[in-house]
């Protein structure tokens, strides 16, 4: 019997139902739920070769068509790929799990055969760049659910799709990880690489490194969730690749997965008693996606000692939830609206579409951890801040030395 009895709203597909104290296996079904129901759209359209048509652009956005639907498939694969890779099984979870890594194989065809009505823009101004390094992270993150299938005529398109951005040039910031994002999955996967893109990211990021598990995006600090959205999962991503290539540039992921862990132990910290956090610097509008870099600790199993799996588990719910129930998050047709919570258009940046609000399905990598994992199966458990507000005696937090 529950020792105490908590009243939360849970949300099904816009319906509030009540639920007494959530469990783990109750906010998986969430998790998977919120999943299908921004995923969804995407996939189907694009495995149906209607993506160019159906993806709306909002007011200011027009200048944007030529990348939203990369921008919105690469993001919302990189985000879905752990759960992917966990394949298909009887559980109605597991059936979901095999109609979208249908549609995601149909999707990678239909985005890079030149003879399809939605074959997308790799190489035509700088965007693409991004987006194919964020769909180079899917295939890392799920290489037997999204490449093993594909025949030796889809992977030369895909292949040859990631090779055209090689004509476009990065910034001095994060800008330089789509680069080696994108060689690190053709190193992976084909053995063609150009090792300078890698070698120079690693290179600058380790210069950028400004302490306590933080990166300057560029030689400047900013005060934003860059190193959730970009830095540390490319970083981790790009150094595995290193790993499995036997290169020397893999002597630094010790470092590189030590400072990820401090990076995610601050983050759980963040997420306030209510479920909210700071948002602070550019691009809120990629909403949870601002932690990333826990979850992806989390999925890992890489956590700190301080940090329990329940208490990220719970606390990345509780952020979830509040976003994604938040009045006009969705227009009438299921699509992302620009907003952190809610629909927001103050908050668009000049470079903001549709399409790009789809990162934030990388703050539910952890849905790559299966059912019976600890995470899943553990009792639910508060967050730091929870405890601390509630007058809880929890040990202090102190600085990566």
């Amino acid at each position: 019997m529950l020792s105490r009895l908590v009243v939360i709203f849970s949300f099904s597909f816009g319906m509030a139902t009540l639920h007494a104290q959530s469990t783990g296996a109750a906010d998986r079904e969430d998790a998977v739920k919120t999943l299908d129901r921004i995923a969804r759209p995407v996939l189907e359209a694009l495995a149906d070769g209607k993506l160019k048509a159906r993806l709306p652009l909002g007011p200011g956005e027009e200048s944007r068509r030529d990348f939203a639907c990369l921008e919105a498939f690469g993001r919302t694969m990189a985000g879905i790929a752990p759960w992917l890779e966990l394949g298909a099984d009887p559980s109605p979870e597991g059936q979901l799990r095999a109609r979208f890594i249908d549609m995601a194989h149909e999707a990678l065809v239909n985005a890079t055969d030149p003879k399809s009505a939605d074959v997308m823009n790799f190489s035509q101004g700088s965007q693409p760049l991004v987006d194919a390094a964020f769909l180079s992270l899917a295939l890392l993150r799920a290489p037997n659910a999204l490449w093993q299938p594909l025949s030796d005529f889809e992977r030369g398109h895909l292949v040859s799709a990631l090779q055209a951005t090689r004509v476009i040039k990065p910034g001095e910031n994060n800008w330089l990880l789509f680069s080696a994002l994108v060689e690190a999955a053709l190193w992976r996967f084909t053995d063609d690489c150009e090792m300078l893109p890698i070698q120079r990211a690693l290179e600058k990021h380790e210069g950028w490194y400004v302490g306590d598990g933080t990166y300057g995006d560029g030689p400047n600090y900013h005060w934003d969730y860059y190193n959730s959205f970009v830095i540390q999962p490319a970083l981790i991503a790009v150094l595995e690749v290193c790993q499995q290539k036997n290169s020397p540039l893999a002597a630094g992921f010790p470092v590189v997965l030590k400072r990820a862990q401090r990076y995610a132990e601050v983050q759980e910290r963040m997420i306030s008693p209510e479920g909210t956090f700071p948002l602070v610097g550019r691009s809120s509008a990629y909403r949870f996606a601002a932690f990333q870099t826990l979850s992806l600790v989390a999925l890992r199993h890489e956590l700190p000692k301080s940090v329990e799996p329940a208490a990220v588990r719970c606390g990345i719910h509780a952020v979830v939830q509040r976003m994604i129930t938040a009045t006009g998050t969705f227009d009438e047709e299921g699509w992302l609206r620009v907003g952190a919570v809610g629909h927001q258009p103050a908050v668009r940046e000049s470079y903001i579409s549709t399409g790009s609000l789809y990162l934030c399905l990388t703050g539910l990598l952890h849905l790559g951890l299966p059912p019976s994992d600890p995470l899943w199966t553990s009792p639910s458990a508060d967050w730091t801040q929870k405890r601390l507000w509630a007058g809880e005696d929890v040990k202090s937090d102190h600085a990566m030395k």
